[in-house]
């Protein structure tokens, strides 16, 4: 991630880039040579990184849930979310 340039929303990242911005924010907190109104603004952005990341990470185990087995056991569709038919 070049520090010249701004950073990407985080509502407009996929799961693996949010989650690839995260470890770079952790490599560059972990180093300990950022200034600290810097670090700051690293560790708030990475906060909101890791809500965006657990956010989806929740969102599909949640649809992982909703899957319909049929009588032998193997998928056969998916209930929607809210419970309805």
């Amino acid at each position: 991630m070049n520090e010249a340039s701004e950073p990407p929303p985080i509502e407009q990242m996929s799961f693996e880039q949010a989650l690839r911005a995260l470890e770079e924010i952790v490599t560059q907190l972990e180093r300990g040579d950022v200034p600290l109104d810097q670090s700051i603004s690293l560790y708030e952005r990475g906060e909101k990184l890791r809500a965006a990341c657990q956010d989806r990470l929740d969102s599909a185990q949640a649809r992982i849930e909703k899957i319909v087995a049929g009588a032998d056991g193997s998928p056969t569709g998916i209930a929607p979310l809210d419970g309805g038919s």
